[in-house]
């Protein structure tokens, strides 16, 4: 199924900026949340092909919302890739047992990211 819907997840609305213009200019249809409570009801409602998840966040952070969206019946078929500041081996492996797809650092390398999606797709 290709990604067409992607939802960003993070606090930053200068990071949401920067992942929404990239990828809009890309084809793809962006919605966003500011935290991790907003990004699983958002995520329920929209159903998004990906979401793209921030895990500094105030409130729920980015690894418990990945567990919730990746255990609930009518989300966990939705891939998440993690993009954040932590960049320890230990915070990769604790999210992928989260249960998401992918972990990529921020600044997040562009290209690479856009390769992920199309692998996704």
């Amino acid at each position: 199924m290709p990604i067409k819907k992607i939802l960003i997840v993070d606090d930053s609305p200068t990071e949401r900026h920067v992942l929404t213009d990239l990828l809009t200019k890309n084809g793809f249809h962006i919605i966003t949340a500011e935290s991790g409570e907003q990004a699983i009801t958002v995520a329920k409602e929209q159903l998004p092909d990906l979401i793209l998840m921030d895990v500094v966040m105030p409130g729920m952070n980015g690894f418990q919302a990945t567990r919730t969206i990746s255990r609930e019946p009518a989300t966990q078929h939705i891939p998440v890739i993690m993009c954040t500041t932590k960049d320890q081996e230990t915070d990769k492996i604790w999210g992928m047992r989260q249960g998401a797809h992918d972990y990529m650092v921020k600044p997040v390398d562009q290209a690479a990211l856009l390769a992920k999606i199309a692998s996704l797709g």
